[in-house]
């Protein structure tokens, strides 16, 4: 089949990865792609808002099978865009995608479901907010209501840290993403990350990853988009994802359906593990950011097939989901200055790093008009490996990142520690 995939990061490498690998792929575009992408598929200069010349592209190129990597195209309706226009798309339509386009869509599904998820308030005003914290003791839980590129959670330690984070949302800190916010208990427990796919019918688990979101070692400094993660997750064992499938997403997948917005797509749920249980953190509509890149280097078939499969409402003939058991970890050499605002264009060799068979994935790079590759992002690349448990993968991903000629990049040197000292302790 013809596929066209959308996005242009390190989750877009890894699937166009593991897409161009795929059996059943003929052909496969990527808009518009980046320089990792660009020995695996014919990149395409497509904006992915312009939703007619999308779907112009499909018809001409006879796509097959439209696979949206982020998330700002499907919260914008582009699904529901192609699908009336006969196209199959991965991805959830507009109505469903509020999941992650909306904190608090989020947190009320959870409520009529009866999903179990921390306690919250929904406030459009700063003095609404700044009553609700009256309701919640310390540390408080801000989330920014919208889209917010994985930077728009806060935790505040004191009454007058909150209302000061309260003041920077609604003046703008996270555009507007921060015209509403969420204000949640805080969970006390670890925090793990479960997938799964669905066709809106059929449910299919598509396994497990930690990743890790402060920019510091030992899980400090601000929040990111992720500086690294590891799958599966031992943390989450089989009773934990059997209770999280039949209490959290089979009831959201089912309650969705039931009110007329069908979840298409991979659900990507967020759980705190709490001494009650699991508890829904939050949910993302696409596949993480780097949870995808663990996920690919470990899944075995076709994944074109899996995914058509999704988008044409025939899950439920679809082969089962296989991954291999030795254990994937990805290190983000993100550029000075990440979170805030990263230094780009300092140039990049990667080296001896995929000679030991780990993977660099390409988040952030774009190449010069010399042809070198230079860094274009915060979050640059996504160094790779796999080993018999988390701390073989480390050791194998480091190696990998110490081969990198990166003298402005940077990353966190401790990512899957927590499963380090336990194994290390058993």
């Amino acid at each position: 089949m013809n596929i066209l995939l959308l996005g242009s990061g390190g989750r877009e490498h890894a699937l166009a990865w593991k897409l161009a690998h795929s059996p059943s792929c003929a052909m496969l575009y990527a808009a518009p792609g980046n320089p990792g992408t660009a020995s695996l598929a014919d990149s395409v200069a497509l904006d992915a808002a312009d939703h007619k010349a999308v779907a112009a592209f499909c018809h001409e190129n006879h796509i097959d099978l439209v696979v949206v990597g982020p998330e700002a195209p499907l919260v914008a309706g582009l699904a529901d865009d192609l699908r009336a226009e006969g196209i199959a798309v991965f991805g959830p339509g507009k109505a469903a995608a509020q999941l992650e386009g909306s904190k608090g869509f989020t947190k009320d599904l959870c409520k009529r479901a009866g999903i179990p998820t921390a306690r919250y308030e929904r406030a459009t005003s700063l003095e609404a907010a700044w009553g609700a914290l009256k309701h919640f003791d310390p540390p408080f839980v801000l989330k920014a209501d919208g889209l917010a590129a994985g930077k728009g959670v806060v935790i505040a330690q004191t009454r007058d840290e909150a209302q000061e984070a309260l003041s920077q949302m609604f003046d703008g800190r996270f555009g507007s993403a921060g015209s509403e916010v969420v204000i949640e208990e805080f969970m006390e427990g670890e925090e793990a990350s479960f997938f799964a796919l669905t066709d809106g019918e059929t449910i299919l688990p598509f396994g497990t990853a930690q990743d890790h979101k402060r920019v510091g070692e030992g899980d400090t400094g601000p929040n990111t988009g992720g500086m690294g993660a590891y799958s599966p997750a031992p943390v989450l064992t089989q009773d934990l994802l059997d209770q999280a499938m039949r209490e959290i997403v089979v009831p959201t997948v089912r309650t969705l359906g039931e009110e007329r917005m069908p979840y298409v797509g991979v659900l990507y749920a967020g759980l705190m593990l709490t001494s009650e249980g699991p508890k829904l953190v939050e949910y993302n509509i696409r596949f993480g950011d780097p949870e995808c890149q663990v996920l690919m280097m470990r899944f075995q078939g076709d994944l074109a097939k899996l995914l058509h499969a999704c988008a044409t409402g025939s899950l439920a003939q679809a082969e089962p989901v296989r991954f291999v058991d030795e254990t994937a970890l990805t290190v983000v050499m993100a550029a000075q200055g990440y979170p805030g605002t990263p230094r780009k264009g300092v140039a990049i060799s990667l080296g001896s790093a995929e000679d030991g068979g780990a993977k660099v994935f390409h988040a952030g790079t774009s190449r010069g008009d010399d042809g070198v590759l230079v860094s274009s992002g915060g979050r640059v690349l996504n160094v790779t490996a796999l080993g018999s448990n988390v701390t073989q993968a480390q050791a194998a991903a480091y190696e990998a990142v110490d081969a990198i000629d990166f003298p402005d990049g940077f990353c966190r040197r401790d990512i899957g520690w927590r499963e380090v000292e336990r194994e290390t302790a058993g």
